[in-house]
């Protein structure tokens, strides 16, 4: 934990400088031929598996690391910082299928599976989205039928990060047509099982290294064993899931804009006009110190939403207000740091030669995805609005 809310500890000071030498040596140089090629950074994936990066969070009893969140979305921030497309199969992975399989799973499936998923032998997807349920999670159509000791599944998914190169599904598909987000499962889908095939990978604007496609299940065969939790839990692991992804696209939106800012800052104190640097203008200055206090602002608002989605899950109480409050923010810091680093670099910065063309791409999908930015409002307004709810019925 940090050892106040605003000053992080020396182990986190030291991760975080670990990190970065590590992200910058490795990642950042493969960064813009990954995004011009589109082709899946495996190489990427690799060096973070070598160094414990896709098993940080997994408890050390099964060769993770033990990691807490806020260490988790520090790397994630690192990692972004270089490359946007690298960070978020980080983050599916530990986040979305690591996490949500220590939380849910049964000691036989975490005993199997998380030392795998720790070494990065294999890959994770989270597949909750469907071509008519993206942020109505309970309109999901995907099936999933009891015959004998198996589920058989039938759907399809879309927009699955890492679809078609990860070697492990979480499914969610209905079980119980007649009892609403209560009647939706969990399930662990191998890939190679008869019946899974996936979509053509997506041409996107941005993190375009990153694989997403459409996953089809045709009565795929599922052992019961595969079954996370109970029947009827899945809507329930997919929301506490979706937070701590949430944590995970916040601090990948941060180290976007950090990014942005460092390209912005080197720029301007090399680019002149009239005779001086431009960083010597003003109207420089000025963006230059709303990116920064921005930055800060979004960094304090995720570093406590991973300290709370943690508390969340010792104490029970909910963080997604908070949660919500710094995947908003932070993404929305990200699309006008990097708007700004583009505006401060001029013309070049139109230039696909230029870093912050490709960051101002990357930085639009951390508005959209893991629940857009009007999902979140929505979000901390009804827990604002149930508050004050309970607070007027208490003072009656």
């Amino acid at each position: 934990m940090a050892s106040s809310p605003f000053i992080l500890d020396e182990s986190y000071q030291s991760l975080r400088e670990a990190v970065r030498e590590f992200a910058q040596r490795e990642l950042a140089p493969r960064a813009a031929a990954y995004d011009e090629s589109g082709e899946f950074p495996w190489e990427n994936v690799r060096k973070l598996a070598e160094h414990g990066y896709l098993g940080m969070m997994i408890p050390e009893q099964y060769g993770g690391g033990g990691m807490d969140t806020l260490a988790h979305a520090i790397c994630l921030e690192e990692v972004a910082r270089a490359c946007a497309a690298t960070a978020v199969v980080m983050d599916v992975h530990n986040s979305l299928v690591g996490e949500l399989l220590n939380r849910w799973a049964d000691e036989e499936m975490k005993a199997r599976w998380l030392p795998v998923l720790a070494r990065g032998d294999r890959l994770g997807a989270f597949c909750l989205t469907e071509p008519d349920a993206g942020s109505d999670a309970a309109a999901i159509k995907t099936t999933a039928v009891r015959q004998g000791d198996h589920y058989v599944l039938n759907g399809r998914k879309t927009f699955i990060s890492n679809g078609g190169v990860a070697d492990l599904y979480v499914v969610f598909a209905v079980t119980d047509p007649e009892a609403g987000p209560r009647g939706i499962s969990a399930f662990l889908v191998e890939k190679g099982t008869p019946g899974l095939s996936f979509g053509k990978p997506f041409k996107k604007m941005g993190i375009r290294a990153s694989a997403t496609t459409d996953v089809i299940l045709e009565d795929v065969r599922v052992p019961a064993c595969n079954l996370i939790g109970s029947e009827g839990m899945g809507y329930k692991i997919a929301l506490a899931t979706l937070d701590n992804g949430r944590v995970g696209i916040a601090a990948q939106a941060l180290g976007i804009a950090q990014a942005a800012l460092d390209k912005a800052l080197a720029y301007a104190g090399q680019r002149r006009q009239f005779g001086r640097p431009i960083a010597s203008f003003q109207a420089i200055q000025f963006k230059l110190a709303d990116m920064a206090t921005e930055i800060d602002a979004a960094r304090l608002l995720v570093y406590r939403a991973a300290v709370l989605y943690d508390e969340s899950v010792r104490t029970g109480r909910r963080a997604s207000k908070e949660i919500a409050m710094a995947k908003l923010f932070a993404s929305e810091v990200a699309m006008r740091a990097t708007t700004e680093a583009v505006q401060i670099h001029g013309g070049y910065g139109y230039l696909q030669d230029f870093e912050v063309e490709r960051l101002m791409r990357d930085a639009k999908i951390t508005q959209i995805y893991e629940g857009t930015s009007e999902v979140q409002r929505m979000v901390i307004a009804r827990f604002l609005l149930a508050e004050a709810g309970q607070a007027v019925g208490a003072g009656a």
